[in-house]
């Protein structure tokens, strides 16, 4: 950080925007993404201008906002979203949800016409007051500019504020609405520049208030009030999670597993399967083998511990609410996270908090949790046999190999419908440490592709699977790919429409069901990348996918397409389950 900043006093939008940019490269800001925009020059050039933070242009606002999702969750701090007025803002409205619900931290600027200028029919101008609605954690208008230090003082302490609103207690979006009046570039006013002299900049700064990443501070409940823990059978179920140290977090789990004697079910979207070295508590076939009926119910826990949230299973979630045991769920924040409306008791602390409350343990087991990992070797092996069987192209084949394919440490972004349960189903235990990213907070194929891009923006080459389409979905995130530092491969199921509706009732219904639901696509994958300037490759084999993927490309965007038969793959999933949990529940 300089030791003195540099304001550009041209004129009074220069210098507002130019405190409004400092005060968030102090609180820590790194990274912009932007929109093209007349109204949001002022912002815009400020952020440009400004050496200790990357601002990377994106057209189209609606995948900028993903852009800018995906580098928030790899980064954990906030990321600013700017555009200009109007409908700018409104293509925000899917990211800042997800954002939300996801708990992951925005700073939404928008710019807008000064109050003059609104309901008077003036050009691109809406009702941007609270355009979010309920969505955000905190809401602000900023007042027009003005060279005075004690508005100065007002922009930046609110600033500051709306930093700290996206990061505790929970995080999430915030939303700031800029008005600018004319002149919106820095020309030269002849009045601002007089402040220079009087305007002790260094000092102005160090006053800003030091705000760290916060933690909840709620009250705790004991774990084990009441609760005689010797010889209970207990549950502890991990769900998707995006920690900051993600070995550190799957260290933790195994600490709590240990302590209390109990397996662990591991979603894909947690750390635990790609850290699960030594781990054999960590579990990962359960929605296959709980399929059988008599074996799920002889299984039925005295209580269960929900680190986070319930995982993607929906044979998990159906069953551990017949199940209806006692439930304490682990979330550090005031928000409900109880889907399943069980017999829940919320402690609001963190999974790291928990583990250091419980303390250490020896390494030990119990008849109880060698049950579950017994039944999981037999699950991966039943897996195993089937799939080899299998001749073709089955989807679920790529979630099974891709860990082992990767390089280690490989940053990998599930998009919804499809890929993320063939994940749940399919992703087996490793020690590969890839890194799990994923939109899960409103469950959505909403910018897969451009969140997909901002995770890999400036980390280590990173893979997305998806199917044909959510990437169909987002293909204006293809656009910012000549600013992409790093490089993404994207690993393209592509079974020409909806995969996840043929797992659904309404496929009983065949006169809508395709047209409709299943929404047929034919579209040519390689002349779509083509006029991007994106690589593609039709992938004929999993032995030419491996080779594909053994060493990913440092730099650019590349697409592995997969051709596969969806109407196929929808009937051998019920019939490859049916079958090994036969088998292992006999």
């Amino acid at each position: 950080m300089p030791t003195s900043p540099i304001l550009d006093y041209r004129n009074v939008n220069s210098l507002w925007g130019g405190v409004l940019v400092e005060t968030l490269a102090r609180l820590g800001l790194r990274h912009a993404v932007i929109s093209p925009g007349s109204r949001s020059t002022p912002l815009t050039m400020a952020f440009a201008r400004h050496a200790e933070i990357e601002s990377i242009p994106v057209l189209d606002e609606r995948s900028a906002a993903f852009f800018a999702l995906g580098l928030a969750k790899r980064t954990h701090r906030p990321v600013v979203l700017l555009c200009t007025s109007g409908t700018a803002g409104a293509n925000y409205f899917p990211t800042v949800i997800e954002a939300q619900e996801s708990g992951v931290p925005l700073l939404v600027i928008t710019a807008d016409r000064p109050p003059e200028m609104r309901e008077c029919a003036s050009g691109q101008t809406i009702d941007q007051q609270k355009l979010f609605g309920s969505h955000v954690n905190h809401y602000h208008e900023f007042a027009v500019p003005a060279a005075t230090v004690p508005m100065l003082r007002y922009l930046r302490q609110t600033v500051a504020q709306a930093w700290e609103r996206a990061l505790w207690p929970a995080a999430g979006p915030v939303h700031l609405n800029a008005p600018f009046r004319d002149p919106l570039p820095p020309i030269p006013d002849g009045v601002t520049e007089k402040l220079r002299g009087k305007f002790d900049e260094q000092e102005f700064f160090a006053l800003l208030p030091g705000i760290a990443e916060r933690k909840f501070a709620g009250s705790r409940q004991t774990f084990a009030a009441g609760l005689d823990l010797q010889g209970v059978r207990g549950l502890i179920v991990s769900g998707p999670a995006q920690p900051a140290d993600s070995a550190a977090y799957a260290g933790c789990v195994a600490g709590i597993a240990r302590a209390l004697r109990w397996p662990v079910l591991a979603d894909a979207l947690t750390p635990l399967r790609n850290h699960a070295a030594g781990r054999p508590e960590f579990i990962t076939t359960y929605d296959t083998f709980l399929r059988a009926k008599p074996l799920a119910d002889s299984l039925a826990p005295d209580v269960v511990l929900c680190l986070g949230g319930w995982p993607t299973s929906k044979v998990l979630r159906e069953w551990l609410i017949r199940c209806d045991a006692p439930t304490f769920l682990i979330a550090p924040d005031a928000r409900n996270h109880d889907a399943l409306h069980g017999r829940t008791q919320h402690l609001r602390t963190s999974v790291e908090e928990f583990a250091r409350d419980l303390g250490q343990a020896p390494v030990r087991t119990s008849a109880w949790v060698s049950t579950w990992t017994t039944l999981d070797a037999r699950t991966n092996a039943g897996l195993d046999r089937e799939l080899r069987r299998q001749r073709g192209l089955f989807e679920g084949q790529a979630a099974r190999l891709l860990p082992s394919l990767l390089p280690a440490g490989t940053p990998v972004f599930a998009a919804s419908s499809m890929p993320v349960r063939d994940l749940e189903y399919f992703w087996p235990a490793n020690d590969r440490r890839h890194e799990m990213y994923f939109n899960r907070g409103a469950n959505g194929i909403d910018g897969t592709l451009s969140t997909a891009l901002g995770m890999a923006h400036g980390g280590c080459p990173a893979v997305l699977l998806t199917g044909d389409l959510a990437l169909l979905h987002d293909t204006n995130g293809f656009l910012p790919t000549g600013a992409l530092r790093g490089s993404l491969t994207i690993v393209l199921i592509n079974n020409h429409g909806g995969g996840i509706f043929g797992h659904l009732p309404v496929a009983r219904f065949p006169e809508t069901f395709e047209r409709f639901f299943a929404t047929p696509q034919d579209v040519d994958f390689g002349r779509l990348c083509s006029a991007y300037g994106v690589a593609h490759t039709r992938v004929k084999s999993w032995t030419q996918l491996g080779r594909l993927l053994k060493r990913l490309p440092a730099r650019g965007v590349r697409v592995l397409e997969v051709r596969t038969d969806r109407t196929r793959d929808a009937a051998f999933r019920p019939v490859l389950f049916a079958r090994v949990a036969q088998r292992v529940g006999g």
